[in-house]
């Protein structure tokens, strides 16, 4: 493998495809075993750094949700029955 990128500075994006390549060698059974071992290694950290990104998605649309009194907010100028 080249030289990787460092995982904090990736995208969302960028480390799920990163993610999704390694998944795809290591599927393919080709690789070395120490090779295997490097790559699973870089793929547990991209999933974790994947994880934290979305973690973070998550509350800051949270934030954008609850309302300024604290309560959730609902799409304004809809009525609830037009959800069902």
């Amino acid at each position: 493998m080249s030289e990787a990128p460092d995982i904090d500075g990736m995208t969302f994006e960028q480390a799920l495809a990163e993610l999704e390549q390694i998944v795809a060698r290591l599927e393919s059974g080709q690789a070395p075993l120490e090779d295997s071992i490097r790559m699973y290694e870089r793929g547990a950290a991209l999933k974790a750094h994947c994880e934290t990104r979305l973690e973070a998605a998550r509350l800051r649309v949270e934030k954008i949700v609850m309302g300024a009194g604290g309560g959730a907010e609902g799409p304004r100028g809809v009525e609830p029955a037009e959800f069902s």
